[in-house]
């Protein structure tokens, strides 16, 4: 099991670093083997059972990887191995950057439409070519709630569950998820399985986030809004962090939007469609930081006793 210094100076690094811009990242490796399989295998028949069998032999794949070399690590020198638990950790964490890139959207939005459009599309899979300044504002939030989840509960709970190479699979599941786990013509069967397998990872964390959240907001009674609202999204698990931040901001999320050209018609979370502030964004951000440290610290009580 992973001890928990690692833990906590993986977390100090991406709290005070974020993710690292001019190093070599495991998430562009995943991407780059997706691609690869994804060029290769998306065409012809059978591309349900291609893409299934993609998934799965990549996800595998990492998790032996991470385990073989952690295993061999720890057996030249146990400093070696405490040293990649903590680049993993460090790596699979993304709750810095998240935030850095949604308050970025909000000051680019400050200075022009155009310029907060182009900003939000660093972090969302929708077309922005045409939000409206409300519409940015809104998928930048939706997008904070969202990779909380993804981006820090997520590993965190797999790093409980099987150590640093569950996290560094949970993260080739939601790299695939975010690649191809589209329901376009071209990936509605090739990433059907890719989006299964993380909905399948994200069923716990999504719903552990949305509690996180309302505990860190001091507002319980919230959980009802939670429940009746987090269904209201095409993924099982996305609806219920982005619901309980919709909550705790009194404000409403989703709606139509386009993917690669194709509208989806999503239904709305909330009732109340207010305009959106930065001091929205300044609430979001503060809960969100909350959740994490409060999930950081169940980790480590977890490690701890393991």
């Amino acid at each position: 099991m992973t001890n928990p210094l690692s833990l906590i100076v993986g977390w100090l690094l991406d709290l005070l670093l974020g993710d690292p811009q001019r190093l070599p990242h495991p998430v562009v490796w995943f991407g780059r083997m997706i691609s690869l399989g994804e060029h290769q295998l998306n065409q012809g028949t059978h591309r349900k059972a291609k893409g299934a069998v993609m998934a799965v032999f990549l996800i595998t794949l990492v998790f032996i990887a991470g385990w073989g070399l952690r295993l061999l690590l720890f057996g030249i020198s146990v400093y070696l191995g405490i040293l990649f638990d903590v680049v993993v950790i460090f790596y699979c964490l993304a709750g810095t950057t998240l935030i850095r890139e949604v308050r970025a959207v909000f000051l680019a939005l400050d200075r022009s439409l155009d310029e907060g459009r182009r900003q939000v599309a660093r972090i969302v899979g929708r077309d922005t070519s045409e939000l409206s300044a409300q519409e940015v504002r809104t998928a930048a939030l939706e997008t904070l709630a969202e990779n909380l989840s993804d981006g820090v509960i997520a590993p965190l709970f797999w790093l409980m569950l099987v150590g640093t190479p569950g996290m560094l699979a949970y993260k080739m599941v939601n790299t695939l998820d975010s690649m191809i786990g589209y329901r376009t013509e071209r990936y509605r069967d090739f990433g059907c399985w890719a989006a299964h397998i993380d909905d399948a990872a994200n069923y716990i964390p999504a719903r552990l986030t949305a509690l996180l959240m309302v505990l860190g907001a001091g507002k319980w009674s919230l959980m009802g809004f939670v429940r009746k609202y987090g269904r209201n999204h095409a993924s099982p698990n996305s609806g219920y962090p982005e619901a309980a931040l919709a909550g705790i901001l009194g404000c409403r999320f989703g709606g139509p939007h386009y993917y690669f050209g194709e509208l989806f018609d999503k239904p709305y979370i909330g009732e109340q469609d207010r305009p959106l502030t930065t001091g929205d964004m300044l609430l979001a951000v503060r809960i969100n930081r909350i959740a994490e440290v409060m999930m950081v610290a169940l980790t480590f009580l977890v490690c701890m006793i393991t």
